[in-house]
């Protein structure tokens, strides 16, 4: 839309302009201030009255046209008022042709409709590019993908027949067509444009690849697990074009403020004619008045003040791996007090290895490790393949189990060769009243000093052994929660996790607040008992889980490698598993917020200045602003606030330095 009238407000501005030059020519005033002169000739008097119409029908009927809707729907707008003051400009000038005794002012009217499609042109240009978020997005996808065949030979097919489960060949240098996994091949991907990460990805057999994504110097065979709507890069689309839909809080006073302008505006033309009118009489001067207030109250800058900053800044967070699916959210983080993280899979790595492990006498390490994998055979919990994996490294055959049960928030149980058996940590032991062995506590609290978690193996009401876990402090979370700390925000941590674990992990990262053993049903409160201390609450969270805690907070933020459920609670999702992210999202909130206050400000400001000037208050001291001028002033003031709104991408979201080996943290420009 931005695009189509963008191109119509170009070329009638250029059309128009052209016309315009014989009506300023011929204009008797001008060549009076400018001292110049034209040749006359039979029919001459009638360039200017001919000349304004076919400009006013060229260049000033579109926006009578958009007037339209506006009226249709009661709320009307600038296009109403640009409507008002062109057409009592236009037929008072038609009036002095049949009453030569008044003075025309034609060219004012054209010059004030070139001025007016001028000034709507860098308008919509600017408008068109700041929202230009999705169609950019949109032209990463190739046309066409190369499929290989059971033949083994390739052939290029249009993306829309691409089919999951198909085998497609990535070339060196073009871009993957699909979100799969990579069978054969190795190569680095450069995945800027889709996670704002700035650094190409290496891949290799069984890693996975998103639709967009440029492959570099190596040749790729993906097997396609995703198409169509189906894929990463169309659902970021849609989450794109969600917040760039959506209004917040700012944004809707801005627009009632843009309705209540034009009573504002009417009331002062009113005002204005019948005071020139009781001052000088009824003349062109009145009528040039009534007009200067009308073209100078279109609340151009006020209504452009926050749909460029939100265009702005959708764009500017999808590049840098952020999407907003609340705009009000979005407005809300540069306010947060307090943000939780979630632990696992967040501020770790969420990774876990069996680092040690203790038994009770009489039980073997292999056996009982051989039991726990056997338990875990059929779950997908990451602590369930950190045990599996330590009992594949050893060689340990898994006896057959049946029965499996997962115990949500506690762990799971089976039954194996007849016998029940249950792993899990702290809270299953709270369930099965399970008494710990005196050098199992030891075991356990000494892991905890480690920041190792430990879970429980029990078989038939017996705690027979205990495993300590390792999960790796991610080298961001410490960078994270400095910064958070240096932007006033309180650092919170939630994890269902013991106490030990938890305050270590928390003391290590110099986290304030932690919440430990916590079951899942019970997150949100603990964000809720933050809520009622006064506090506006962030939740960052990645799981099933989470999605509560999400919903709960002031603003859920969901990391995007986290589950759907997460990601549709979640107020703002972080394409990258990086918690870096927060805090770029608290500054570009609080960028954003006070780029909108500044242009709020401004075209609030201009109208308080500027509409008394136009009604002629400084007459008495010989100072008055002409409709044109009007015109200029008005579309100046778009000008600013869209320059000013475009300054919003200078705007500062790096990092500071990180530990070496870390992913790089430099912020991704807008466009």
């Amino acid at each position: 839309m931005h695009e189509g009238h963008e191109q119509l407000f170009r070329r009638r501005f250029f059309v128009s302009t052209l016309l315009s030059i014989p009506v300023l020519l011929y204009s008797e005033i001008l060549q009076e201030w400018l001292g110049f002169s034209v040749p006359a000739f039979p029919g001459s008097e009638w360039i200017n009255p001919v000349f304004a119409v076919i400009v006013f029908a060229y260049g000033g009927v579109p926006f009578l046209r958009m007037a339209v809707p506006e009226l249709r729907d009661r709320s009307p707008g600038m296009m109403t008022l640009i409507s008002m003051a062109i057409t009592v400009a236009f037929v008072y000038s038609l009036s002095t042709v049949v009453f030569p005794t008044q003075s025309a002012f034609f060219w004012e009217l054209v010059t004030l409709i070139d001025i007016m499609l001028l000034g709507h042109w860098i308008e919509m240009r600017s408008v068109r590019r700041a929202s230009s978020a999705v169609d950019e997005l949109a032209k990463l996808l190739p046309d066409t993908a190369e499929r290989i065949t059971e033949s083994g030979n390739t052939e290029e097919i249009p993306l829309s027949e691409l089919s999951e489960g198909d085998l497609v060949l990535v070339r060196p240098g073009a871009s993957v067509p699909a979100d799969g996994i990579v069978e054969e091949g190795d190569s680095d991907v450069e995945e800027s444009m889709i996670t704002g990460e700035s650094k190409p990805v290496s891949k290799e057999p069984g890693d996975e690849v998103i639709g967009g994504t440029i492959n570099g110097d190596g040749s790729l065979r993906v097997r396609v697990g995703a198409t169509g709507e189906e894929t990463t890069l169309a659902g970021i689309m849609r989450l794109v074009d969600e917040a760039r839909q959506s209004k917040s809080e700012t944004q809707v006073l801005a627009d009632r403020a843009a309705g209540w302008l034009f009573y504002v505006a009417l009331g002062a033309a009113v005002v204005t004619a019948i005071a020139w009118t009781f001052a000088v009489s009824f003349d062109a001067t009145v009528i040039e008045r009534v007009v200067t207030v009308l073209v100078i109250a279109c609340p151009h800058a006020l209504g452009l003040a926050i749909p460029l900053v939100v265009a702005i800044n959708t764009s500017l967070a999808a590049r840098n791996g952020m999407l907003v699916r609340d705009r009000i959210a979005m407005e809300d983080a540069r306010n947060l007090d307090a943000i939780i993280f979630d632990k696992t899979g967040t501020l770790t790595e969420g990774e876990h290895g069996v680092v040690d492990m203790a038994t009770v006498d009489g039980v073997d390490e292999d056996d009982a490790l051989r039991l726990a994998a056997a338990v875990e055979g059929d779950s997908e919990h990451m602590i369930a393949r950190a045990i599996r994996e330590a009992a594949d490294e050893r060689d340990l055959g898994a006896p057959e189990t049946t029965d499996f049960e997962a115990i949500k928030g506690r762990g799971v149980r089976a039954t194996v060769d007849g016998t029940e058996v249950y792993v899990g940590g702290p809270n299953l032991l709270t369930q099965l009243e399970s008494e710990i062995p005196a050098h199992l506590q030891r075991f356990a609290d000494e892991a905890g000093e480690n920041t190792q978690t430990v879970v429980y193996l029990v078989r038939e009401g017996e705690l027979i052994a205990a495993f300590a876990m390792a999960d790796v402090i991610r080298d961001e979370s410490f960078r994270v929660v400095d910064a958070l700390h240096d932007l006033g925000i309180e650092v919170a941590m939630l994890t269902g996790d013991s106490k030990d674990v938890a305050d270590a992990v928390a003391d290590e990262l110099g986290i304030d607040t932690v919440f430990a053993e916590v079951l899942p049903e019970d997150k949100d409160e603990k964000v809720q008992e933050l809520q009622d201390q006064g506090k506006l609450v962030g939740m960052v969270g990645d799981g099933v889980n989470d999605a509560p805690a999400l919903t709960r907070a002031d603003v859920g933020i969901a990391i995007g490698s986290g589950t759907d459920v997460a990601v549709q609670s979640a107020d703002v999702i972080l394409v990258q598993n990086n918690p870096m992210d927060v805090v770029r999202l608290v500054k570009l909130s609080g960028a954003s917020y006070r780029k909108m206050q500044e242009n709020i400000v401004w075209a609030a400001g201009y109208n308080v200045v500027a509409i008394p000037l136009a009604a002629g208050v400084l007459a008495p001291i010989g100072f008055l602003l002409s409709p044109a001028v009007g015109a200029l002033l008005m579309s100046l003031s778009t000008v600013i606030v869209a320059i000013n709104a475009q300054l919003l991408r200078r705007v500062d979201l790096s990092i500071p330095e990180l530990p070496a080996g870390t992913p790089s943290t430099e912020a991704q420009p807008a466009d």
